[in-house]
């Protein structure tokens, strides 16, 4: 297939080829991937700067994504794909094979360098979905760290820069210019952008940034990323966000407000760990059911089913469910079974969904948050329950929001009263408008 590439696109080879390190901050839908592809293939073939691509990719990603984008293109026939996958015979055979491109996934990161640290062959390091990096003490980090020095090219992709705020920047870019911008150590950027917040648990703060800090910190790294909306270059259908308050009637309140108050008292002794269980028991109890101490499943309420039930009635459309818990995917499938639902695990159920074979499909939302087209499948989401995480919010509400869909989607969020869910929902609007504000500074 020919391709013919936006200005924009082009403009993003351009940075990759002209710099040594590079981030793309580009949302969903366009075209990191060629763009990158486009670049190391100039970059291998006609300059004959470097020999060797690593790709690091979620494993979905890393599965299909990368090698399909290479051979769909005519001028990236040439280019050659290695899947460093499966057991480590088999990843140990693609990372010994002839080949352009390596792809692997990020889980198996650590593997790697541990294996080729010392005879590193990559000269260049593509990361796709640099925010799976933001954590300066994960083992991926660290071990990435110890060879981003030995490559001559490293590219970061990602339309989530910064999903928690903007702490998640440091390592990410970090791993770009080993600290050129942001400074060498977390603790130095932490305290040189952010002053310390309220205690969250003993000895442990939340940090929030000075008025002046999303301007110094876009105003540090602009040289080194750019940054585009979907909204700046391409017509997406609209989008349209509706929040369905769900009430308890009394029984089901006075349960859930007397699990709540056992919880909060089980979490005494607050720390990060049990307030973040807290939180995840809260959760599971607004959407209806709890796990008790022996992973038996204990039932609250129905008004989260009921809810989506009149969804359903009220149209004739596919129909695409988020949960949150794995016993809300078993309510689900149980209390819906006359629509015959489907949990998303298999290229035939993406097969199915997007021929319109589908009337119910559900998923976890980490399941599908990256590199899966679900757009011609329907036009319909529902949030049975939401993510703490921004990332996966935006990652899977883009399945369905992206380029080639035809319709408005509509995005459903079931969101009980007086619970968690509120919280939760503001969470993620604060989170939003953060990162919303650095991508802006960002563009250009």
């Amino acid at each position: 297939m020919r391709c013919e590439m936006h200005d924009y696109q082009r403009k993003a080879v351009e940075k990759i080829i002209d710099n040594r390190a590079y981030g793309l901050f580009f949302a969903m839908g366009l075209g990191k991937t060629l763009a990158t592809l486009t670049a190391a293939n100039l970059l291998m073939y006609d300059r004959f700067e470097i020999r060797r691509v690593l790709v690091i990719a979620p494993k979905k990603v890393a599965e299909d994504t990368w090698a399909r984008e290479a051979s769909k293109w005519d001028h990236l026939e040439r280019l050659t794909v290695a899947k460093i996958l499966g057991t480590a015979k088999q990843r140990t055979a693609a990372a010994e094979s002839d080949a352009d491109i390596y792809v692997v996934n990020r889980e198996n990161v650590a593997w790697l360098v541990g294996l080729y640290g010392k005879s590193w062959k990559w000269d260049m390091i593509v990361i796709d979905e640099l925010s799976n990096f933001k954590s300066p003490s994960s083992a991926r980090f660290k071990a990435l760290r110890k060879v981003t020095v030995k490559a001559k090219k490293i590219v970061g992709l990602t339309g989530t820069p910064s999903p928690n705020g903007l702490l998640d920047l440091w390592a990410q870019i970090y791993l770009l210019d080993r600290g050129e911008r942001l400074g060498h150590a977390f603790g130095d950027y932490r305290r040189t952008y952010f002053k310390q917040g309220r205690e969250l648990a003993p000895h442990v703060y939340s940090w929030e940034p000075y008025t002046s800090s999303e301007r110094a910190i876009s105003g540090k790294i602009s040289d080194i990323a750019m940054s585009l909306q979907a909204s700046d270059y391409l017509k997406l259908p609209d989008r349209i966000d509706n929040i369905i308050r769900v009430t308890l009637d009394d029984k089901a309140r006075k349960q859930y407000e007397e699990l709540k108050q056992t919880a909060i008292l089980e979490a005494e002794g607050i720390t990060a760990v049990s307030a973040a269980a807290l939180m995840t028991k809260l959760l599971q109890l607004s959407g209806g059911a709890i796990y008790d101490e022996a992973g038996e499943v204990h039932t609250i309420h129905t008004a989260k089913l009921e809810a989506l039930a009149e969804i359903l009635e009220a149209t004739t459309e596919p129909v695409f469910v988020l949960y949150g818990y794995k016993h809300e995917a078993a309510r689900l499938k149980d209390y819906f079974k006359d629509y015959q639902p489907r949990e998303l695990k298999t290229e035939d159920d993406i097969d199915d969904w997007n021929a319109g074979r589908i009337r119910l499909l559900i998923a976890h939302p980490a399941s599908v948050g990256y590199g899966l087209n679900l757009q011609s499948g329907g036009h319909i989401l529902v949030w049975y329950s939401l993510p703490w995480s921004l990332e996966l919010y935006q990652q899977a509400t883009a399945r369905l929001h992206r380029q080639g869909q035809e319709k408005p989607v509509i995005v459903h969020h079931l969101i009980v009263v007086d619970t968690v869910d509120e919280k939760v929902v503001e969470c993620l609007r604060r989170k939003d408008l953060g990162q919303a504000a650095l991508m802006s500074a960002l563009k250009g």
